[in-house]
Parts: C-alpha cells; structure tokens; sequence
C-alpha cells in the first residue's frame, strides 16, 4: 500500500500525480452472497455456485461489478489522507465501466490518480482516475471516475 498524506492547501499540487495503490482485499463467496442482500440481485451467476461452475462462461461465480465497485470506496481511504479536512464526501461518479470479470476468491486493488482539483466553496472538490485491477488479470476489472468534496 502507498498512501499521499496532505493537506487541504496542497490538493492542487497533487493534480496529475498518482495518489497511491491499496491493499489487496479478497472478493469471497460470503461477501458477494452478503451484497446480493443487500441489493436484491441474486443473479445465478453471482450466488449458484454449482451452477455457475456447470454454466458460467466464468468457470464459476464472479461478483457483482457494482460490488466492485463498492469496495472503491474502503480502497479509497488507504490512498488519500487529508490531515486537516472536517469532512469528505462522495460526491458522484462522471464515469464507470467494468471491462473484466471478478471471480470468487480473486482479489483487488485501487490505484488512484487525482485527475483534476477545483476549488469550491469550504474546500476542494477533487476527481480522480481510479483503477481497480484484479491480482494476476490482464483487463482492469473497474475503471471509474468517482468525484470526492473535500472540507475544511
């Protein structure tokens, strides 16, 4: 894991510059079955796991992208530490896509590149090029462009 520690002052500086890389963290058979709950789609390919060994192109269950992309989120505090800010907020997403699968058992990590910083009102609003990659895959597994609020 690399992390950029900074403060709210210094966000500029950062515009352009990769932040960090996470952790690994592991997509179990029990967190996505816990997402399905959450979300309601217990889709076959997710959650049957014989199934989706016997049918799956995968060769097995994967989990959800948006499970993937959940998981930006915990990935995200390990690379940007604002040490004077009151408070962060999500702010959106201008863009995701999901270009590989995430099979049970495989696990992930975010590199993240601060792509732009405005300034607003109380703070900086920040958007960053966020790359999540499977351990071993050759495609990313989520490309997304999530936009943080920042406050001081």
């Amino acid at each position: 894991m690399t992390t950029t520690t900074t403060t709210l002052v210094e966000l500029p500086s950062y515009k352009g510059k990769e932040l960090g890389v996470s952790d690994w963290v592991e997509v179990t058979q029990d967190r996505v079955d816990l997402f399905a709950d959450a979300t309601d789609d217990h889709q076959w390919i997710h959650v049957d796991v014989e199934r989706a060994k016997a049918e799956s192109p995968f060769g097995g269950p994967i989990g959800h992208g948006y499970l993937t992309l959940s998981l930006l989120i915990p990935m995200w505090t390990q690379v940007l530490t604002v040490t004077d800010t009151t408070m962060a907020v999500n702010y959106g997403l201008n863009k995701v896509r999901f270009p590989a699968p995430v099979p049970v058992g495989s696990k992930v990590r975010l590199t993240a590149t601060l792509a732009d910083v405005e300034e607003i009102k109380g703070g900086y609003q920040l958007t960053v090029s966020a790359v999540i990659e499977r351990e071993g895959g050759e495609k990313p597994v989520c490309i997304a462009e999530p936009v943080f609020r920042f406050y001081g």
